[in-house]
């Protein structure tokens, strides 16, 4: 007689009940706990009528109750349709306008946010069944991710249940196994910690949650819940390695495993200052997408020998670069990269957009790139980024990188601006790290010495910070847009 399927949640609940699962704050709920309250959600949006593939939306600061949710729509088959809580009454409109919501699950502190397009209800007044476990829903663990919205309007990007074997081979190549004690770093509407948490807690770890970052509490949290993994942002490890010396000296990383940073290219400089202030031996680079998953993985032992690089794939996971022809390039030239993964994708929401697929299950989401003859993969930029010069590519991710090594700049922005002589000329927008003073004469002096002279900036901005989304991209779009505007 076939064994029914079990919940991974309810196995980790089953096997150690009074294990903590997620600590809040000075709030910690254990397994079984956390289980009951899942189930007791799931429960009773099933029994308000929501059935299997209805779009459900949550929404509100990381959070115990936004766990739930999550774990909540995966149990009842729903669709998760992560919110950000940060978005206006009229963006809020657009996903759950765009996504066809069925319910919408927020806290309470941002209720005003979420217009009455469909039953809004609050984490605290939500619909309460019974705490049994429901049955296992075939397919269950879609979500609905919106994309950050860097180059336009957000859309939502349909993810499939993870592949079984592509998740094993991902936690190998992170050293991410059971018993994690996981910092959630990044906004958990945001893809990447949305993942980790997820895999954190299905394979048997615990999740240290906060409502907004703090680099002096991250700091904290990790010495005193002894944590083994976090997944951040550039922006966040920038944040912390600037931290005071003397808040530095009494931190304890010992108990840190993988530091895994993603969401925009790692510069060198900041690499080489991670390591000598934080130590060596748990930071990891990876390269992916909303779309198509995680593709690659730097390790701890390349982060100084590969300076340029975001790793190799991993698994059965295929990269490949090709030319504007279609066809693959030799290794050290550049060109669009494509993916081949069993991560699911199903395609954008509503078919308004596409991405490039080529024949064989290759897909691309628009980077350009190389691959060197040992198979790493290094990011150039994004091909709607590029910059054309006089009739020359200046790649703005290059060029960023080494502003970010001048050590009076904490951000750095680059871009094309409309130029009647050159097409564009290549524009920096930079801020100053806490006590620095930056000067346009000084930082066309630094870059002189290091680029090309088609790749050098020449304007300059200096703004005390520089527009990024919570989850660590920067807003191009936006320093684009004033400019030009301000021009115009």
């Amino acid at each position: 007689m076939p064994v029914a399927p079990v919940d991974p949640l309810a196995a980790w609940a089953a096997a150690r009940p009074d294990a903590p699962s997620v600590i809040d704050g000075t709030t910690v709920t254990t397994r079984a706990a956390l289980n009951a309250r899942v189930n007791r959600l799931a429960n009773g949006l099933v029994a308000a009528g929501l059935r299997a593939g209805d779009r459900a939306v949550w929404c509100g600061p990381n959070s115990t109750d936004v766990v739930v949710a999550m774990h909540a729509c995966r149990k009842a088959g729903l669709v998760a349709v992560p919110l950000c809580h940060r978005f206006t009454a009229e963006e809020s409109r657009h996903v759950l306008t765009d996504s066809g919501a069925a319910v919408a699950l927020v806290d309470p502190a941002h209720a005003s946010i979420v217009p009455d397009v469909c039953p809004v209800v609050t984490f605290d007044t939500a619909p309460a069944g019974s705490a049994d476990e429901p049955p296992v829903v075939a397919g269950a663990g879609r979500a609905m991710l919106y994309t950050s919205g860097t180059t336009g309007r957000p859309k939502g990007a349909i993810r499939g249940p993870a592949d079984p074997a592509l998740r094993e081979a991902m936690i190998a190549a992170l050293d991410f196994g059971a018993a994690e004690v996981h910092l959630v770093t990044g906004p958990l509407y945001h893809a990447g910690p949305h993942a980790f948490a997820l895999l954190a807690q299905l394979t048997g770890g615990t999740l240290v949650v906060s409502r907004s970052f703090d680099p002096a509490e991250w700091v904290r949290l990790v010495a005193e819940h002894r944590v083994t993994s976090a997944f951040m942002a550039p922006v966040h490890l920038k944040r912390i390695v600037g931290l005071p010396d003397e808040v530095l000296a009494g931190a304890d990383f010992s108990s840190l495993r993988s530091l895994i940073v993603n969401a925009a290219p790692v510069p060198y400089a900041l690499k080489q200052e991670v390591i000598a202030k934080l130590g060596a031996g748990f930071l990891y680079e990876v390269y992916g997408s909303t779309e198509l998953g995680i593709a690659t993985v730097l390790g701890p032992e390349d982060q100084l020998r590969k300076p340029a690089s975001c790793g190799r794939p991993y698994g059965d996971v295929g990269i490949k670069v090709v030319g504007d022809d279609g066809v693959e390039v030799p290794a050290g030239h550049a060109g669009e990269v494509f993916v081949r993964t069993t991560q699911a994708f199903e395609g954008y929401h509503g078919g308004a957009a596409t991405i490039a697929e080529l024949p064989g299950g290759w897909r691309s989401v628009g980077d350009v790139g190389w691959v060197d003859a040992g198979g790493y993969l290094h990011i150039c930029d994004r091909r709607t980024d590029m910059v054309i010069t006089g009739g020359m590519n200046v790649y703005p991710a290059e060029v960023e990188a080494v502003l970010h090594a001048h050590p009076g700049v904490a951000d750095a922005a680059v871009f094309g601006v409309p130029d009647e002589d050159w097409g564009e000329r290549v524009h920096a927008v930079v801020s100053a790290r806490p006590g620095q003073v930056l000067d346009a004469s000084s930082l066309a002096a630094f870059a002189a010495r290091r680029l090309a002279g088609f790749k050098r900036p020449r304007s300059w901005d200096v703004r005390a910070e520089l527009p990024r989304t919570e989850s660590g991209k920067l807003l191009k779009r936006v320093l684009r847009d004033e400019l030009t505007g301000a021009r115009s």
